[in-house]
């Protein structure tokens, strides 16, 4: 399987939109095994990964969760505060310390309808996370669940 790195902030905003960005950081830190949110939570913030490392996973009825996809160092974590209703489609938990870069969702919405330039960077940066997202769910999932033999194109 080929994997793709998630866009970065850092390769996916300008310059100037990522300082303007940057400006509203507040720089937290959690300990192994900290819950981040779950599934079905409100979406209000989301947050940039400076070290350590944060699973993402999905509710399997009758099952543990499905670890989806492991994130790290300057990977976003969280996408569903961009997109109404703002209620998280995952949840996720560090699996090492974590120091990050928090953001307040309702504050950077704002800027977004603001300032159109920003709103469609990030929209663009987001929107890229989520695509990626959507197929490493995709591909984890027919990992763990499909038959044996099935086979898949993705």
């Amino acid at each position: 399987m080929i994997t793709t790195p998630t866009p970065s902030m850092l390769r996916a905003l300008p310059a100037e939109h990522r300082q303007r960005l940057m400006h509203m950081a507040r720089e937290v830190s959690f300990a192994e095994g900290t819950r981040l949110f779950e599934e079905g939570g409100r979406a209000d913030r989301f947050w940039i990964i400076r070290t350590g490392t944060v699973e993402l996973d999905m509710r399997v009825p009758g099952r543990r969760p499905a670890v989806i996809e492991s994130l790290r160092h300057n990977e976003l974590v969280g996408w569903s505060w961009l997109f109404t209703p703002h209620v998280w489609h995952l949840g996720a938990a560090t699996t090492t310390p974590v120091r990050a870069y928090e953001f307040d969702a309702a504050t950077v919405r704002t800027m977004c309808r603001e300032d159109p330039a920003l709103g469609n960077a990030i929209a663009q940066w987001v929107g890229d996370v989520l695509a990626h997202r959507l197929r490493s769910a995709r591909t984890r999932l027919l990992d763990l669940y499909a038959p044996y033999g099935a086979g898949s194109t993705v």
